[in-house]
């Protein structure tokens, strides 16, 4: 599936190839900020001051490679429809594979946006984190299995703060002596 993108879009993201792939990346973790933490007009501003370009610009770009990043994945685009549906803006090889990168990089993980609409809200932007686990058995590295895993940051943390629990408890000298009788 490519991904059609509209001519405000195009028009937003058509100042990236003015600037070096670095600055590029440099956008992609400034837009995967603003998914996190929301937006910050700080960092557009010191954007702008170094490239000496307006605000405008820079925040275009941004939301611009933001936009392109969330509808990736929210329809589960492969990257090789992301590199077809980014090789249709017209930019060079090094941008394409720029951007490729920042759309791969975070290859455990994605994030998929789902929209709900309710009366007193127009939108509301749900994140669901997918996570791809490589778990292997005991020291002999070739017996792994591969899990996908879905959820939303409110379980990850809940899952994240019981795994520390269970580590910590594996820490204390009652586990350790356990430990050493069975074996």
């Amino acid at each position: 599936m490519l991904l059609v993108l509209s001519d405000d879009h195009k028009e937003h993201l058509a100042f990236l190839p003015t600037v070096d792939p670095a600055v590029v990346g440099e956008f992609g973790r400034i837009a995967l900020e603003f998914l996190r933490k929301g937006s910050s007009p700080k960092i557009y501003e010191g954007a702008a001051r170094k490239l000496c370009v307006p605000v405008d610009m820079v925040q275009h770009g941004v939301e611009g490679l933001m936009f392109l990043m969330t509808e990736s994945s929210k329809h589960m685009i492969s990257e090789v429809d992301f590199l077809d549906s980014v090789l249709a803006l017209g930019f060079g090889d090094e941008l394409n594979q720029m951007i490729l990168f920042e759309y791969s990089t975070p290859i455990h993980w994605s994030l998929s946006v789902c929209f709900l609409a309710s009366r007193s809200i127009r939108q509301q932007v749900i994140p669901m984190l997918t996570m791809r686990l490589l778990l292997t058995r005991g020291s002999d590295s070739c017996d792994h299995s591969v899990k996908v895993l879905q959820t939303d940051p409110s379980t990850l943390l809940h899952l994240i703060s019981t795994l520390e629990a269970a580590l910590a408890a594996m820490k204390t000298s009652h586990s350790r002596r356990i430990l050493r009788n069975i074996k």
